[in-house]
């Protein structure tokens, strides 16, 4: 999954879990929060690849033996701080990450790329990038046109939720 998407899919899930939890629509802090957990895999995996410490795209922060750790880490200190919405919405978004990296791998049989899922214990090939998913019509669909719905359904709905997020990155950035 292309990491825009993550962020987009980040947001759903835990907009979703506001809904259903709390009855009400994300508000500023906790999404962005989310957020900013779906992000965190990417932004410490890709950097180290790309400067040669890591030997794939995806391992420590795709590891839910960094994963899960990590959440419970910060959910911990966002409770000690009264702060347990945050804690919960950054663990949704972190784990939301690493859960949605699966489905491509097993709708395309490609169960070996899942060895992130347990990297360093698991071993970890290079990522062959997108999927196809069959043929419609003649035109090839891949995993591609999916992340664009998602992207599309994603933006929407936080539009629609009053664009959660935005006042406080303008309460914190010049703009």
């Amino acid at each position: 999954m292309l990491p825009p998407v993550h962020l987009v899919v980040g947001y759903i899930c835990y907009a979703a879990y506001t809904r259903w939890s709390r009855g009400e629509a994300p508000r500023g802090w906790p999404a962005l929060a989310a957020v900013v957990g779906a992000a965190l895999p990417d932004l410490l995996d890709k950097p180290l690849y790309a400067a040669g410490v890591l030997p794939v795209g995806r391992a420590i922060g795709h590891s839910l033996l960094f994963a899960i750790p990590v959440s419970v880490v910060v959910w911990v200190v966002a409770r000690r701080r009264d702060r347990d919405l945050l804690g919960v919405a950054f663990a949704i978004g972190l784990l939301s990450h690493v859960a949605t990296d699966v489905p491509w791998h097993l709708l395309s049989g490609d169960y070996h790329e899942l060895g992130f899922l347990l990297w360093p214990v698991t071993h970890m090939p290079e990522y062959t990038g997108t999927k196809p998913l069959g043929t419609v019509g003649g035109l090839e669909v891949t995993t591609l046109w999916l992340e664009g719905i998602v992207v599309v359904a994603g933006v929407t709905l936080w539009w629609r939720d009053g664009r959660p997020g935005l006042r406080e990155i303008r309460s914190v950035l010049p703009i």
